[in-house]
C-alpha cells in the first residue's frame, strides 16, 4: 500500500496535481482514495464534484473526500479538551475565553491525519493520495506527532489509580478538578494513535512527500526551505513537480523578458534537486478543473508509475571515525547562520530558523557528549 502527500506554496496547483495523480492511478486499475486535509477545501472545485467527509465515488477505482477537521478533532480529544477547559476556568479570575486558549495551530490538521491512518489500517485501498494544506501549515501538521508524543510522555505522567486516591484531596485543597476515567482513556488512545501515525509517517516504503513548485524564484526558495525542514523531521521527499511552465512558443513578444527569468528558475531547480526526479507540467490554455481535464495532466509522469517510490535517501546515519562516533544529519539548503544545536542528556535539539526538532540519540550515543559539529554542503556532522 502507498500513501503520497502533495504540498507546496499556496497557488502552485498541488490540488490539481494530487487529483490528476489519483485519476491516473485509478485508470491504471489501482483502488485509490483521494483526500484533502486543507481546511480551505478546493478538491471539490478541482473535481467539479460535491464532496463530503465520507468517500464519494468519482470514477471507477477512485473515491474522494474532504476531511471535516472539527469532527475529527472532537473525536480525537473531546474529553481531554473538556477537562482542560474545566482546568482553565477553575484557575481563572474571569474574562478568559477558554476556547481561544485551547486552539493550537495545526492541531486540527494533525487530527485530520488520523483519518488517513484509519483508512491505511483498514486496507481497503491500494493507494491514498493526500492534498495537504500549503507548506507552512503542512510543516506544522507533520511535526506534531513527534512533539505531542513527547508532551504526553513527559508532561502528563499521571496514573489513573493515583488520581483516584489523591483526587478528592487535590480537588478540595487546590480547588481544581481532577481528570476522570474518560480523560485517561482519551490520552491513552491519543498516545497510541500518535505512535502509530509517527511510525507510518517515517515508513519510507509506504509514505512519501512530493513538493509542487513553479519556476518563480520566490516559490523555489520556499520549496528549498520546505525540503530542508522535511529532512529535519526525516520525512522522505521522493519527487519535485514543477507546474505552470510557460511553453517556449508562448514566451515571445510581450513575454520576451520572462524567457530569461523562467530559464534561471528551471536551472536552479535542476541544480538544487539534482538527487531527486523532477517532473514538469506546462501552463495549459484552460483551467485545471473536472475529471477529463485532470486525466490529461496525469501523464506528467511519462512512462513511470506514480505509485512508485521515486527516491530513497538516508537522512540520518551514524558511523565510527578516528575513535569517535559520528552522527550525520542530511539537511539540504540549510544555512549555518540560521542553525542552532544543543544537547540535553540523551537528546539533541536542532533548530533551523523557526523550526526545531528534539531527537532522542541512538542507544550507543545516549551517554556521550557532543565534542564538535560542522555543516558542510547540506550535511550536519556531529561528533561525540
Amino acid at each position: 500500500m502507498r500513501i503520497i502527500l502533495y504540498t507546496g506554496k499556496g497557488g502552485v496547483g498541488k490540488t490539481s496535481i494530487a487529483a490528476a495523480t489519483a485519476i491516473r492511478l485509478a485508470g491504471d486499475g489501482r483502488s485509490v482514495l483521494l483526500m484533502s486535509t486543507d481546511q480551505a477545501h478546493s478538491l471539490s472545485d478541482s473535481l467539479d464534484l460535491k464532496l463530503g467527509s465520507e468517500p464519494t465515488a468519482v470514477i471507477p477505482n477512485l473515491d474522494a473526500l474532504e476531511i471535516d477537521v472539527v469532527k475529527e478533532s472532537e473525536a480525537a480529544w473531546g474529553n481531554l479538551k473538556s477537562y482542560m477547559r474545566q482546568l482553565i476556568l477553575s484557575r481563572a479570575e474571569g474574562g478568559i475565553e477558554a476556547e481561544e486558549l485551547l486552539v493550537f495551530p495545526g492541531l486540527e490538521e494533525l487530527f485530520s491525519l488520523f483519518t488517513m491512518l484509519d483508512y491505511y489500517e483498514n486496507k481497503k485501498y491500494d493507494v491514498i493520495v493526500v492534498d495537504c494544506a500549503p507548506t507552512g501549515e503542512t510543516l506544522n501538521l507533520l511535526k506534531y506527532p513527534e512533539m505531542f508524543g513527547e508532551i504526553f510522555n513527559k508532561v502528563l505522567p499521571l496514573k489513573r489509580q493515583a488520581a483516584k486516591v489523591a483526587g478528592p484531596v487535590v480537588e478540595k485543597v487546590l480547588k481544581m478538578p481532577m481528570p476522570k476515567d474518560n480523560v485517561f482513556e482519551d490520552v491513552t488512545k491519543l498516545m497510541a494513535k500518535l505512535e502509530r501515525l509517527q511510525a507510518l509517517m517515517l515508513n519510507k516504503e509506504v509514505l512519501t512527500v512530493r513538493l509542487v513548485t513553479t519556476p518563480e524564484r520566490i516559490v523555489i526558495k520556499e520549496t528549498k526551505r520546505s525540503f530542508t525542514w522535511l529532512s529535519l523531521f526525516d520525512y522522505q521527499v521522493d519527487a519535485i513537480i514543477v507546474n505552470k511552465v510557460f511553453p517556449q512558443e508562448a514566451l515571445s513578444g510581450y513575454f520576451d523578458r520572462w524567457v530569461a527569468l523562467q530559464n534561471q528558475g528551471l536551472s536552479e531547480i535542476k541544480e538544487s534537486f539534482a538527487d531527486l526526479p523532477v517532473f514538469y507540467l506546462n501552463l495549459l490554455k484552460h483551467e485545471l478543473k473536472s475529471v477529463p481535464v485532470l486525466a490529461q495532466i496525469g501523464n506528467l509522469y511519462g512512462a513511470l508509475n506514480p505509485e512508485d517510490v521515486f527516491c530513497r535517501t538516508r537522512l540520518i546515519e551514524t558511523f565510527r571515525d578516528d575513535d569517535q562516533d559520528v552522527l550525520i544529519f542530511r539537511l539540504p539548503f540549510a544555512e549555518k547562520t540560521e542553525m542552532t544545536l544543543s544537547q540535553a542528556g540523551g537528546e539533541i535539539y536542532v533548530a533551523i530558523k523557526n523550526e526545531k526538532r528534539c531527537m532522542m540519540l541512538p542507544p550507543h550515543l545516549l551517554h556521550k557528549q557532543i565534542t564538535s559539529a560542522k555543516l558542510d554542503q547540506g550535511k550536519l556532522e556531529i561528533r561525540f
